[in-house]
């Protein structure tokens, strides 16, 4: 039994708050704010809507940020995995110009657009924080 109350009292804070729950964490956990993404709102129409659209549409072989060709497409990896992308090729005329705090609000934006909850804290601006948020498609 004693084992066992160890076992509980090492495990349980790593498991609810650490590194296991780290890397448990998705788009449907509420990864954002509504502020931050209203911030990313501003940035997408000053700096993205011009190739991707009003929708996060996209058009020819502009790549859509919304709906289920978009989600399919990132299914399965990770937030940082967009991240990076984000800030190594975007904007396309200007690649790797914006801030990293602009990607992660243009990325809660995006979540927003395509109706992943809003949480109670950001969503962080550094790639090896957002490798550990899966992107899901269906919940």
């Amino acid at each position: 039994m004693r084992l066992a109350q160890t076992l509980t009292r090492v495990l349980l804070p790593v498991c609810a708050g650490g590194l296991l729950a780290q890397t448990a964490a998705s788009v449907w956990d509420g990864i954002y704010t509504e502020t931050q993404a209203v911030s990313g709102a501003a940035t997408y129409k000053e700096v993205c809507a011009s190739c991707h659209g009003n929708t996060l549409n996209g058009s020819g072989n502009i790549p859509p940020l919304a709906g289920k060709d978009f989600t399919s497409n990132w299914n399965g990896m990770t937030l940082g995995d967009l991240f990076d992308k984000m800030q190594s090729s975007m904007p396309a005329d200007r690649p790797g110009q914006l801030s990293a705090q602009q990607n992660a609000n243009l990325l809660a934006y995006i979540l927003q657009f395509n109706k992943f909850p809003a949480g109670t804290n950001d969503l962080p601006a550094t790639a090896d924080a957002l490798k550990t948020i899966r992107f899901q498609a269906k919940k």
